[in-house]
């Protein structure tokens, strides 16, 4: 076998081994579905929600399941048939200028892995959710959110390829070392303007009026030192009922953005409750930590890149006749992938246990029990999954099960 033939067999055969791992664990996750109801959420969930909660997971599971058998039998093939040759070859008989075939590729690329999910983001939208309640987006809103999500993905995506293009060609090898700046760099102005710039593209934001709830939250922030440039209201109720939360930026730009489902549904201490929450992961440094290590995964990641790229038996492999910057970035990403899932663990790990020593923040600074109500709300609003399965959580969850967290605010 030549070693063409022996690395397309691997990366075919990581394919279908990450295939089988997530089907494996989605099957464990619904055969640990249980129709007994956890007392602790008796007050939130009557037998009826909870069965509704069941039925919600197990549908959202399965059509989860489909969707994914069919998006892996379509890579598969688009695989072992040479379809990334085929694309780099068409690719190249428009134009062969490295910048622009790589883009070419990577945006062909993208925009027909993204039309190949439109029917199931549809079926999910305004099937299973709408038929739990939950969906409040209309086509029109789903269609311009695409366009736009096109428009900016072109815009930041196409920004970051190029750039790595152009190191690539000019830097040799240490390309890695100006991509991981200009990643570092990236990440920090996200993370600054994301409310300023990004969010006002798909929602509105208006300031939290004037009024007990305003107050009792600048109230907490000013006893806690949490300095915050603004408190704003978002239309999530546009696209869903569920509730959420978060802050963004860094310093005195800090912003705080609430759901209009959670002001318009949740108690003005259950309010403060989730804020003091998110101020605990400012307060523990669990937001800079995490981009830290996202800067040490993404190193990593480029460095290993760095050592592989030239590899001319990567372009063959797929399908190639030569060799191919585009083609050889595909085969390092599916080759990866292991390494991926490893780091993806460890982030996970990482991110449950701040999310327990966040409650803890808001537990000690305000209140364990309206923290309590408020996480049972969320769940019961959102029909979560009461009963996950530990493997599950173990490789999928980013928070702790509910019944974890309730369990640690009363110790």
């Amino acid at each position: 076998m030549e070693l063409k033939e022996l690395l397309l067999w691997i990366i075919a055969s990581i394919l279908v081994l990450n295939y089988l791992l997530s089907m494996s664990l989605s099957i464990l996750n619904l055969l640990n579905l249980s129709e007994t109801q956890p007392d602790e959420l008796k007050q939130y969930y009557d037998e009826e929600r909870y069965k509704k909660s069941q039925q919600y997971e197990r549908e959202k599971s399965r059509f989860g399941m489909i969707s994914e058998t069919v998006m892996f039998i379509i890579s598969f093939f688009f695989l072992i048939l040479g379809g990334y040759g085929w694309l780099d070859g068409w690719v190249h008989s428009i134009t062969t200028d490295l910048l622009w075939s790589t883009l070419l590729f990577f945006g062909t690329f993208a925009l027909f892995s993204d039309l190949l999910s439109i029917p199931f983001s549809l079926y999910s939208t305004f099937r299973i959710e709408a038929r739990y309640g939950f969906n409040k987006t209309t086509l029109a809103v789903f269609i311009s959110d695409r366009i736009k999500g096109y428009f900016l993905a072109g815009a930041l995506g196409g920004s970051l390829l190029a750039l790595f293009v152009l190191f690539y060609q000019y830097t040799g090898s240490d390309f890695w070392i100006y991509m991981l700046a200009v990643f570092a760099i990236f990440m920090v102005v996200l993370n600054m303007f994301y409310t300023s710039l990004i969010l006002p593209l798909f929602n509105k934001l208006t300031p939290l009026a004037a009024g007990e709830v305003r107050t009792a939250i600048e109230n907490y922030c000013h006893e806690n030192k949490f300095e915050v440039a603004n408190l704003y209201v978002m239309d999530g109720s546009r696209r869903s009922s569920k509730a959420n939360a978060f802050f963004s930026g860094l310093g005195g730009k800090k912003k705080i953005v609430l759901f209009d489902t959670l002001v318009n549904n949740y108690s003005k201490d259950e309010l403060v409750a989730v804020l003091a929450h998110e101020v605990g992961h400012y307060k523990k440094k669990h937001t800079l930590f995490s981009m830290i290590f996202s800067i040490l995964q993404t190193a990593l990641m480029l460095w290993l890149l760095s050592v592989f790229i030239n590899n001319e038996w990567f372009s063959l492999a797929l399908g190639g006749t030569e060799y191919s910057l585009s083609i050889s970035l595909i085969a390092f990403t599916l080759l990866y992938s292991p390494l991926s899932l490893i780091t993806g663990i460890l982030m996970n790990i990482y991110s449950r246990k701040n999310e327990f020593e966040a409650d803890n923040f808001a537990r000690v600074t305000f209140s364990a029990e309206a923290l309590a109500s408020a996480l049972k709300k969320l769940s019961s609003d959102s029909l979560s999954n009461l009963t996950p399965h530990p493997m599950y959580v173990f490789f999928y969850y980013s928070h702790p099960p509910l019944l974890q967290r309730l369990r640690a605010l009363q110790t």
